[in-house]
Parts: structure tokens; C-alpha cells; sequence
């Protein structure tokens, strides 16, 4: 009876470690608004990074979000930010428009 409890104890506690360790924050927050009229595209652009500071030749600027949709009047930006452990950092660049 106290090995079936330990090994249940063990196999929770694995499980209850793993998924706090592959948990992550995610965070959107508005960057610019235009007079534009809210429009039916949207596009985004994206940059990974590690431990906040290796990000290799990426690019999640607004210019490469409005192209990524065909955007040629930008409406919004936002800027969606999500961290997994300090570890991985990702930046999401996201422009509606026409």
C-alpha cells in the first residue's frame, strides 16, 4: 500500500513539474492607432529569440506585417509578447488594415 502511494506520489509530482515547467505568460498591449478605418486584413510578422537576447536576422516589424497581408493602410498595431521560462522569447508584430 505505501509503494502504490509513493509511486503515485512520484508520478504526480513529475507531472504537476512538467506542466509548470512548459507553462508560459502571454501578453498583448496596443502599439499605434491610426484615423484609418479598421480594415479586413490582418498581418503579422514574427521573431523568436533565446534568453531575451539571441534573436537570429529576424524581423517582426510593421513593415513586414502590412506586407505580409497586402496592408498598404495601416489601422492598428499591436505587439503580442510571449515567455516561456526566460528562455524563449517571442515577439509578434500584428497590423490591421486595408
Amino acid at each position: 500500500m505505501i509503494q502504490k502511494l509513493s509511486k503515485f506520489l512520484v508520478v504526480f509530482s513529475v507531472i504537476a513539474v512538467m506542466s509548470v515547467g512548459l507553462s508560459s505568460c502571454s501578453l498583448t498591449l496596443p502599439v499605434t492607432a491610426t484615423s484609418n478605418p479598421v480594415g479586413q486584413k490582418v498581418g503579422t510578422a514574427t521573431a523568436t529569440g533565446f534568453f531575451s537576447i539571441l534573436f537570429f536576422a529576424q524581423d517582426a516589424g510593421i513593415q513586414k506585417a502590412a506586407r505580409s497581408a497586402g496592408i498598404t493602410k495601416v489601422s492598428t498595431v499591436d505587439i503580442k509578447t510571449t515567455n516561456i521560462l526566460g528562455i524563449v522569447t517571442i515577439y509578434e508584430t500584428i497590423v490591421t488594415g486595408d
